[in-house]
C-alpha cells in the first residue's frame, strides 16, 4: 500500500471534498479532527481520525505520527469572529511537524490576496479581509521557507455549488474571481500529483463563473460569514 494523505480542515467545505477524491480513488487518509467537528462523512470515507486541535502541536505531533504519509494538505480556514485565528500557528505546528517526521510534500489553500497579490483585492475586501489576509501571508512565507516541498493555491471567493470542470489553476498573481469548494479540491489533488508544482503559487478561479464575490465588489459581510 502506498503512503496516505493527511489532511487538517478535512471536516468540511474544500477539505472534505479533498478527502472524497482521495478516497474515492482509493487512498489512505488521515485527519486531525477537533472533538466538537462532525465526522460522519469522513467516517463513511473511511478516513483514520486523530482528534485534536491543530493550534496544538501535540496534536498535529500525533496525527503524524499516527501513519506513513507521502503528503499533508492543510485547508484549514476560520470565522472573522473567532478569538484566535488558526492560519499562522497551525501552518507553523503542520510544517514542523512535518520536518520532524521526514513528509516532505505540504499543500496549503490560503486565499488571493495573499503576498503579492495584496493589489487584486478592492479597498472594500481588503476592509473586512485584510487583517486575515496579512495572517496568510505570513503562513505562506513560513511554508516557501520551511525547506519543504510545497505548494500554495489561492482561491477567489468560494461557493458551495456542484463542480464545473472548468476551474483553473494560474501562475499569474493578478487575476481574481470565484471558484466551487469542489473544483479547488479537484485542483489541489492535481497539484498533489504533478511534482512540477512544488516551489509554485497559484491563483485557482473558474473563468464560467462571471462576477465577483460580493466583498470584491463592495458588499458587506453578511453575519457569521465564514473567512477565506
Amino acid at each position: 500500500m502506498t503512503d496516505g494523505v493527511l489532511l487538517f480542515g478535512a471536516t468540511q467545505r474544500t477539505g472534505l471534498e479533498v478527502a472524497k477524491i482521495l478516497a474515492g480513488r482509493g487512498e489512505a487518509v488521515g485527519a486531525l479532527v477537533r472533538p466538537t467537528s462532525e465526522t460522519s462523512a469522513l467516517k463513511a470515507l473511511d478516513v483514520k481520525m486523530v482528534a485534536g486541535d491543530a493550534l496544538d502541536a501535540d496534536a498535529v505531533d500525533a496525527a503524524f505520527a499516527s501513519g506513513k504519509f507521502r503528503a499533508a494538505i492543510s485547508t484549514i480556514g476560520g470565522s472573522r469572529k473567532e478569538p484566535r485565528r488558526p492560519d499562522v500557528d497551525s501552518t507553523k505546528n503542520i510544517v514542523d511537524a512535518a520536518r520532524r517526521h521526514g513528509v516532505k510534500r505540504v499543500l496549503l489553500v490560503t486565499a488571493i490576496g495573499a503576498g503579492d497579490s495584496r493589489p487584486v483585492l478592492s479597498d472594500n475586501a481588503w476592509k473586512y479581509l485584510g487583517p486575515v489576509i496579512e495572517l496568510k501571508t505570513q503562513a505562506e512565507a513560513y511554508l516557501m521557507d520551511s525547506g519543504l516541498e510545497a505548494t500554495i493555491l489561492r482561491p477567489g471567493g468560494m461557493q458551495s455549488e456542484a463542480p464545473t470542470g472548468t476551474a483553473i489553476k494560474t501562475e499569474d498573481h493578478t487575476v481574481m474571481g470565484i471558484i466551487n469548494r469542489s473544483d479547488l479540491a479537484a485542483l489541489v489533488v492535481e497539484c498533489l500529483d504533478d511534482d512540477g508544482t512544488i516551489g509554485q503559487i497559484y491563483h485557482t478561479v473558474d473563468p464560467e463563473i462571471k462576477g465577483q464575490a460580493p466583498l470584491q465588489r463592495g458588499e458587506a459581510p453578511k453575519p457569521g460569514e465564514a473567512k477565506p
